[in-house]
């Protein structure tokens, strides 16, 4: 009979716990397929009314995430990603050229030329020419050729910007793709860049019990888009970056008594997640932004027991795989291996504030002039305060703080860097820093930049007012006043054990 009645509660526990599961999770998969119908038209159509409303379906789904119970989130989460992801694989690049220098890139490379030595438009290259990326200009919309040819390739008289391995990636797709592939394989490969870093996110998240912040990347409307669908290198360089720092750099917890793994083991570490994102830069340069959070709180007082070594040989490491993947290129090339990248940096406005739509919120209330000056300086003091009070056993904070001021300050009008803090938003959980990537978006397709910047900043403005309690960089202020003590307390200034608590032995 008792072995009935516990058979009898257990059967009623079950159906209450999938009555809970089933009542929290159909609304959150009803919204995440309403998010994969309207970005599979957002593509389909190419109108961008669809691609904002995926938005704010993003939005709607991680607040319907929230009420999922972890094992079925984490579900959840893997299965939404792999849907969002193969949505931008349903047309061709809808808001991007870049994919196709990408693809005469790697064709240069495979012809035995170095890409850094001469631009697309260099009559020397006319043999490697065909019809897709150089049609009659008569055919659509192209970039003119000197010659009084077109091409897709955007910029055709400049030689690539591309980091030495974002250039070796180029290669490998060429040599691996049929002839007449064309944008697809660049594609393919965004998304299993895409896909990866959702695994990481997610194995990071589920070591900490937080499944649902991998929703963060998986299901962000940029990552089909700008990941995918425009097959930007970027999706590339972030998957290194959120390995590098969801990597434990801590070893996992010991019986007492048995000895840690001692400097040695924390200067393996720290090597590793160093080479891990010095890879990533090597394919991008913007994550570099992010090196000072490797040493995140290293050199306050209160954490010496958090040595700056495994932090140092971090850095140290980057920068030397940096310069390990710039030397044959190096060697091999005989213009510059940095391109266009100088001549980029001042077409985009970032020497002349008034040129482009750069340091817009600063120039709200700053001269022109200024805005420079003062984006470095705000940078250097968030440098500062992630050096001396950040957290080492959470340098994706830090990291996360440091990009996402750099978005703010200098307002990038292309929407595929905000990958980066869309990555970080997942690592750390401050969703409020997700209104960067939006407004990221809005500067990019629309002309509403200054005023998607500045929404952005509010949201993370009151976002670091309401977490200010529980956030643990910040100190408590004035003295900490203990608790009275309990009526049946001894009055030694120690509490009395519970009433139920068992004898010390």
């Amino acid at each position: 009979m008792r072995n009935d009645r516990l058979l009898l509660a257990s059967s009623r526990l079950a159906d209450a716990r999938l009555h809970t599961v089933n009542r929290r999770t159909v609304p959150a998969v009803a919204v995440l397929a309403a998010l994969v119908a309207v970005l599979v038209l957002a593509f389909v159509t190419g109108a961008l009314a669809w691609y904002a409303a995926a938005w704010a379906l993003f939005a709607v789904a991680l607040a319907a995430l929230r009420g999922v119970p972890s094992p079925v989130a984490g579900r959840l989460v893997l299965a939404g990603g792999l849907a969002a992801v193969a949505t931008g694989l349903l047309a061709p690049p809808a808001t991007s050229t870049d994919s196709f220098r990408y693809a005469w890139d790697g064709r240069v490379q495979s012809a035995g030329l170095s890409p850094y030595d001469r631009p697309p438009s260099d009559p020397a290259l006319a043999g490697l020419r065909d019809g897709w990326l150089f049609p009659g200009c008569a055919e659509g919309r192209f970039y003119p050729l000197p010659d009084g040819g077109c091409t897709r390739i955007n910029r055709p008289t400049v030689h690539t910007i591309y980091p030495p391995l974002a250039e070796a990636y180029f290669w490998l797709v060429d040599r691996l793709s049929p002839r007449d592939a064309r944008h697809k394989p660049f594609q393919v490969g965004g998304a299993l860049a895409a896909t990866a870093t959702s695994a990481v996110l997610l194995a990071a998240a589920r070591r900490r019990g937080r499944e649902r912040l991998a929703a963060c990347w998986a299901w962000c409307p940029a990552v089909p888009m700008e990941a995918v669908n425009n097959a930007h290198v970027d999706a590339l360089a972030v998957a290194a970056v959120a390995l590098a720092l969801a990597l434990p750099l801590a070893p996992r917890s010991r019986p007492p008594g048995v000895p840690g793994p001692g400097a040695a083991g924390g200067l393996f570490r720290g090597l590793v997640r160093g080479v891990v994102l010095g890879a990533g830069i090597a394919v991008k340069l913007s994550p570099a932004v992010v090196l000072p959070a490797l040493l995140a709180g290293r050199l306050s007082d209160s954490r010496r027991r958090h040595r700056l070594g495994p932090g140092l040989a971090a850095v140290g490491a980057a920068l030397a795989v940096v310069g390990a993947a710039y030397l044959p290129y190096v060697l091999l090339s005989h213009g510059s291996v940095l391109g266009y990248l100088p001549g980029y940096a001042a077409e985009e406005g970032y020497a002349d504030a008034a040129a482009r739509g750069r340091y817009a919120l600063l120039r709200l209330v700053l001269p022109d002039a200024w805005a420079p000056p003062a984006a470095l300086a705000v940078l250097a003091a968030v440098w500062v305060r992630v050096l001396l009070r950040g957290d080492p056993e959470r340098p994706w904070r830090g990291a996360l703080e440091v990009s996402g001021a750099a978005f703010l300050v200098l307002t990038p009008g292309y929407s595929w860097y905000a990958l980066l803090v869309v990555a970080l938003v997942a690592l750390d959980g401050r969703v409020e820093w997700l209104g960067v990537a939006a407004a990221s978006a809005a500067a990019y397709l629309t002309g509403a930049g200054t005023t998607a910047y500045a929404v952005a900043a509010a949201a993370v403005a009151a976002g670091m007012w309401l977490r200010r309690p529980r956030d643990p960089l910040t100190p408590p202020r004035g003295p900490v006043t203990p608790p009275p003590p309990r009526d049946d307390a001894p009055r030694t200034g120690h509490a009395a054990p519970p009433r139920d608590a068992a004898p010390a032995p």
